[in-house]
């Protein structure tokens, strides 16, 4: 779009990761379930780091590895979410600014500290996420850029920061913005756990045409519709919403977009290390692509490019050239 000053703006929780290889011995330890995410207070969140092997720490959160995910592949993206004035808020910062995204979100004086997510690796590639949110949870409705939410083609907001009232409220006004200025919302179900504490309020958000472009894995969709059929559950959610997208991991991808649907499978790789941000860069290479005027098609494969560049090595975000990748793979 031509009056855009942006292709994207996402809005979620700002988070430093943490990931460190754990076996599943350590997993059932823990109590959770792997390959699942919980969110932890601050006394797990202490006892957790202490007992974890050598770390590697990234800057990270759902919807900011997708604007640096679409950044890397030319988009012009931006970033809204909330850090603490505290050396992880300046690390979260100064990553995202280093990729050319906009974020000017004001920090916050007060406790609790910037947000970080404890990412425990096993030998299969399976993350299993502790996350302890912080100050990513009170982000205001005043620190939103309504200028610059009205200026972006996409705004892109994720399921995880619906849970905590503030941000909701936040992520609710910014929906307001966007659809006024006529610009179009896109949202991740982000989790099962959050679907099953907000299916209403999502089920409600697609009912009433907020949403343009809805993201889902396999899982989630059937969570979504209380369902155990796929394509019933895929059919039923996709006459609700101009754009479902939903992911199915080695089994690919598929898009339905005003009726026309479109699959591919995933890219193959040599092995998968790490499947941290494997969903967050899928919605980079589709929304790069819906962005770039591409087709249903190659909007998909670009997310499985980026996808599994994102799951061949640690950490949420792409160490590869993904534009490259794609000018390969697409031209």
């Amino acid at each position: 779009m031509s009056d855009t000053r942006l292709d994207i703006i996402a809005i979620g929780n700002a988070i430093v990761d943490v990931i460190a290889q754990a076996d599943d011995a350590f997993i059932a330890a823990e109590g959770v379930a792997k390959g699942s995410m919980r969110l932890i207070d601050t006394e797990i969140a202490t006892s957790l780091y202490g007992r974890m092997g050598p770390g590697l720490e990234a800057s990270g959160g759902s919807a900011a590895n997708t604007v640096a995910g679409a950044a890397a592949l030319g988009a012009r993206c931006g970033f809204i979410g909330q850090v603490a004035q505290d050396q992880l808020g300046e690390v979260f910062a100064h990553d995202i600014r280093a990729l050319g995204v906009h974020f000017d979100t004001p920090v916050r004086e007060a406790e609790p500290p910037t947000a970080r997510c404890l990412i425990l690796v096993t030998p299969d590639g399976q993350r299993t996420m502790n996350t302890y949110l912080g100050a990513s949870q009170f982000l205001p409705a005043a620190a939103l850029d309504r200028d610059l939410i009205a200026s972006a083609a996409i705004l892109y907001l994720e399921g995880y920061l619906w849970d905590p009232a503030e941000p909701r409220a936040a992520m609710r006004a910014a929906i307001e913005t966007a659809k006024g200025a006529g610009r179009k919302v896109a949202f991740t179900l982000s989790d099962t756990f959050c679907i099953e504490r907000h299916r209403g309020d999502f089920n409600a958000l697609i009912a009433n045409g907020d949403v343009d472009i809805l993201f889902a894995n396999e899982t989630e969709i059937l969570s979504l519709n209380e369902s155990d059929d796929f394509e019933a559950a895929v059919a039923a959610t996709a006459a609700k919403v101009p754009t479902l997208v939903v992911t199915r991991s080695e089994k690919g991808a598929i898009a339905i977009q005003e009726g026309a649907r479109a699959e591919v499978p995933a890219e193959p790789i040599a092995a998968i290390v790490d499947t941290t941000g494997a969903g967050d860069l899928f919605a980079a290479g589709f929304l790069a692509g819906q962005a770039q005027g591409r087709s249903l098609t190659d909007s998909l494969t670009m997310g499985a490019v980026a996808a599994a560049e994102v799951i061949s090595h640690f950490g949420a975000r792409p160490v590869a050239d993904i534009k490259a990748l794609v000018t390969a793979k697409l031209g």
